[in-house]
């Protein structure tokens, strides 16, 4: 079938987002179609802004609109934590819990040697740098429980050992979810449930 070429550009654009598939990608565009111009410059707009209104901070590695980052120039922040996440969106996680107080650091991405993606690729050297820092006391890393966010997480104990053997190095608790069955719990997540387990 024949289709005009701005949409077929349009729809192209749209498969080379993660998680958009050929159908999604024809019905956002001609959604996208059928709005009205206000809105479709708006959206153009935002996407133009995109990069031009972002920085990458040079503490964190977190995307704001500012160098540092809000997170990192807030002196309410405990200095003495580090929080290491795979990405900006895990970041935002923790900070819609409100739980944590400390401060980040963003390494976008974890080790994948079959993406040909090394700690080079990371900003694990810019983690490092921070680990000399005398008043941090414990850094949390908090990548995915994935073989890559594993590989990443046992790669940056030994870096950080390296470089400070006083500071505390811990791994998020990992487990059984609160609601979850434990006959369908996979030997992985029972075996991190029991090593994780904590005095109630």
């Amino acid at each position: 079938m024949k289709i005009a070429k701005p949409i077929a550009l349009l729809i192209e654009a749209f498969e080379k987002l993660p998680g958009v598939g050929p159908k999604t990608a024809q019905r956002l565009a001609f959604y996208l179609l059928h709005v009205p111009n206000s809105q479709l410059q708006e959206f153009a707009e935002a996407l133009s802004d995109l990069k031009k209104n972002t920085k990458l901070c040079s503490v964190c590695k977190n995307v704001g609109e500012e160098d540092p980052c809000l997170i990192c120039s807030d002196k309410a922040r405990d200095r003495s934590i580090i929080l290491v996440v795979e990405q900006p969106l895990d970041l935002i996680a923790f900070e819609k819990i409100g739980r944590y107080k400390g401060l980040y650091h963003c390494l976008h991405g974890s080790i994948s040697p079959l993406d040909n993606i090394g700690p080079d690729e990371l900003y694990v050297d810019d983690l490092i740098r921070r680990v000399k820092d005398k008043a941090l006391k414990e850094i949390i890393i908090a990548t995915n429980p994935t073989m890559e966010g594993e590989a990443t997480a046992m790669y940056l104990v030994k870096k950080i050992k390296g470089e400070n053997s006083k500071v505390k190095v811990t791994r998020l608790g990992m487990g059984i979810p609160t609601g979850a069955d434990l006959e369908y719990a996979d030997e992985v997540t029972l075996t991190r449930a029991i090593e994780g387990r904590r005095e109630i």
